[in-house]
Parts: C-alpha cells; structure tokens; sequence
C-alpha cells in the first residue's frame, strides 16, 4: 500500500465525483473532507480531533470513536509524575532501581542503567523521549498503577481516556476494545489542558513542552507536515495485534505556527491492516498529511468558529 501523491488526487477527484455539492462547504466542513480523502487514502480508520487553544474549535473526523493507545499514554505518565512532584506528594529526584524481571523489549535507556538506577524524573524523561517501555511500567507503579494514571485524566475532566493494564498487554487493543482507549476529541483537550492550562505549574510545562520537542520518534508523522519554523512536540505510539495484520498509529502534541497563530493540539489514530512491508512507511505520511491541515486549521483567515475555551 503505497500513499502518494497520485492517491490523494483520485481521492480529490472521488470525492468530487460522488456529490456536485459537498454537503458542508464552511472551512471547518471543507477541512473535516480533506480528512477523510486523506482517510480513504490511508486504507484504514482514521481518528482525528485539531484543537484551537485560543477559541476553543475544532475539526476531525471520527472523533469520538474509540482507539488504543499504545505508548501515546506515556506523556499523560510523564505529566502525572511533575504534578506530583510540584504538589509535594512525590520526589522526582527519587532514586529507584529495578532488576532484569523488569526489562522488557524497547527499553534504549533502562537497559543501559539497569546496574545503577534512575531517578524518577529521568525516567519520566525516558519514557517521554525514548518511548522506553520498563520506564514506563516501573513509574506507572509509582504513581498508583493504571487506576491512578486514569483518575488522572478524570480529574482534568477527561471522562473517556481509561488505562487497565501495564506494558505490554494494554497494547493488545482491537476495534472493539474499551480497555486501555481513549477518543480523538478526549485526547486534543486533555494535551491542551496539560500543555496549555493549569494542570502544572510554569516550571513544569516547561519541562514537558520541551521533552515533548525532544521526542524523536514522531519525526516523520504530524510533525513531518508542518512547515519550516513551526514548534511541535509530540508523542507517538505503535501497536499491532499478535496474529494479525493490524497495526495502530497514533500521534498527539501541539504545533505552534509563527505570527501569533493559536496553538493546536492534536490527537491522531490510524488503524490499518498492513503486510510487514508496508508497516511504517504508509501510515506515516498519512499522518504527516494531518501536519498540512493542521496549518490550514490554524489559519486565521479560515474564519473558524469562536465558542471560547474549554479550560
């Protein structure tokens, strides 16, 4: 499956095709159907919610459909953890260590220290960074397993994102899973909040913001549309069902366009069935399609709608 250039075309034209008039010509309608060409084009299920900070629209496709999140969890963990710190009810500077019972695939930074430990703010950094699956399964124990992380996101008043499991069964999540998933349009608020509101002190979001820059592994999806001077960070995550030929794709954070345009969080899913050829390369510039609309999103000359923020 290859998506190029030449698909989104005949998509475009498909689209055309099939009505003379498009049934919602306003922007945010105009976007929401570049989406779903974009969808069509994907092969797969596309979840998508943008998210305008400053006026509180938004645009997606599919957004209250529910999908995994495979290590997109991480950053929500990562964020829980500063709170903690900055409320006194935790020491970030902690040390802790951990054994080879712990060690599971993907763990680039705690392998290298399993002989000497970590603090629990290095390894918050970690598993923001480096996506480091240990990291995240020793600091979700900290900080009161699956069901704290969870009245985490309750108490910024997200009453849809939900984790039951550690790494790595929570990310054994097929379409009709309600375990370990959140929404689209759940996700888009909960990153503005975290990011954008209240939920950290300066200090802090600070600190996050700039991991979330730092984090390499979402290189080539959203951020890979964004035009030159934008500032974005994100978290990805990858998932596939043992047994199948269906993997997940997701992708959340905020972009920052130049000349005052409103900061946009997003929060992006991609299920796809895919051969092992294909795994990767596909998806990725499915969501890296997103980082075009996301520009247009921000726009302000699209005349979006004001409805005020959420937070």
């Amino acid at each position: 499956m290859k998506l190029d250039r030449r698909m989104f075309i005949g998509g475009s034209l498909a689209l055309g095709a099939s009505a003379c008039i498009p049934p919602d010509q306003s922007p945010v309608g105009r976007l929401a159907a570049e989406l779903r060409i974009i969808e069509a084009a994907s092969g797969g299920t596309l979840g998508v919610e943008l998210y305008n900070t400053a006026t509180g629209a938004s645009v997606g496709i599919n957004q209250d459909k529910r999908f995994g999140h495979a290590s997109s969890f991480k950053f929500s963990l990562a964020a829980l953890l500063l709170q903690r710190d900055a409320a006194g009810t935790i020491d970030a500077d902690q040390k802790v260590t951990w054994t080879e019972a712990d060690m599971l695939s993907h763990a680039p930074f705690t392998r290298e220290r399993i002989g000497t430990g970590a603090t629990l703010r290095e390894l918050s950094r970690a598993t923001q960074t480096t996506s480091d699956n240990p990291a995240a399964n020793i600091l979700l124990r900290y900080l009161g397993g699956p069901a704290g992380l969870t009245a985490f996101w309750r108490s910024l008043g997200d009453e849809v994102s939900r984790v039951d499991r550690f790494e790595p069964e929570m990310n054994l999540v097929p379409a009709t899973e309600f375990r370990d998933t959140t929404t689209p349009a759940a996700m888009a608020r909960t990153v503005a909040k975290i990011v954008y509101g209240d939920v950290l002190p300066e200090k802090e979001r600070a600190e996050l913001k700039q991991w979330m820059i730092e984090t390499e592994t979402g290189l080539k999806r959203v951020r890979a549309g964004l035009p030159e001077g934008w500032v974005a960070g994100d978290k990805t995550g990858t998932s596939g069902l043992i047994g199948t030929s269906e993997y997940n794709y997701i992708d959340i954070g905020f972009a920052e366009g130049p000349k005052g345009q409103p900061p946009i969080t997003f929060a992006c899913y991609l299920r796809a069935r895919q051969t092992e050829d294909e795994m990767l390369a596909a998806p990725q510039a499915a969501l890296a399609q997103v980082g075009r609309i996301i520009k247009e999103f921000a726009e302000p000359e699209k005349g979006l709608p004001l409805v005020g923020k959420l937070y």
